[in-house]
């Protein structure tokens, strides 16, 4: 008996450690630090360049820069910093994306007063879900109360998005900003934004995806 108990608890670890590895070995990187492959941008303006293993993007205009390929049900996690002065990005997921227009959810990233880095936005569309306008609304003052200290505005910025069917979650540095319930997008591709502040450079590193 005692045998049998044994060899079932070595199983149950070898099993457990098995899983484990596959599940780290699900996530994909979405950029390789040295090259723009994967990416692309449909706009006739903006410029992606890759420094010090970095995607910075540097505009005079809005525009996005896409994945290739289009994600439904995902955890997508990646860091941003944020140039000084103003500024404004965002990350597109499960996005639509056209010949100089992107739009869908958008995690915003606010270096703005109204700190509401984390909500989630319809970019070019219903514009924002979560949390609602105007910025002294009782939702506006719930979602900063619930995401106070999250983002660091001279600093690398951790994102997280899980998009499982028609649930949304967002977490800026391991705090939940966003969970909501919406279904107007199943699949769609991810992108990231440059606002259109002339000679600002918006930096992203450590994309990557793990598929649901």
């Amino acid at each position: 008996m005692e045998k049998t108990m044994i060899a079932a608890l070595f199983f149950a670890t070898v099993s457990a450690f098995s899983a484990s590895e596959t599940k780290d070995a699900s996530w994909t990187s979405l950029f390789d630090g040295k090259t723009l492959d994967g990416w692309e941008n449909p706009y006739g303006w903006g410029e992606a360049k890759v420094v010090d293993g970095e995607i910075q993007l540097v505009a005079d205009k809005k525009f996005f820069l896409c994945t290739d390929r289009i994600y439904t049900n995902f955890i997508f996690e990646a860091e941003i910093k944020m140039p000084e002065g103003k500024s404004n990005s965002g990350f597109m997921f499960r996005c639509h994306v056209e010949p100089n227009k992107v739009y869908g959810y958008q995690a915003e990233v606010d270096t703005d007063d109204r700190a509401w880095s984390g909500g989630l936005y319809d970019e070019g569309r219903r514009q924002w879900l979560n949390p609602l306008k105007p910025v002294d609304s009782p939702s506006a003052d719930a979602f900063r109360e619930k995401t106070k200290g999250s983002f660091k505005r001279n600093d690398w910025n951790t994102y997280k998005i899980k998009a499982e069917g028609p649930h949304l979650q967002i977490w800026v540095n391991n705090i939940l900003c966003t969970d909501y319930t919406d279904d107007m997008d199943a699949a769609g591709y991810i992108a990231i934004q440059h606002h259109g502040e002339k000679g600002q450079i918006y930096k992203f590193r450590n994309l990557r995806i793990k598929e649901l």
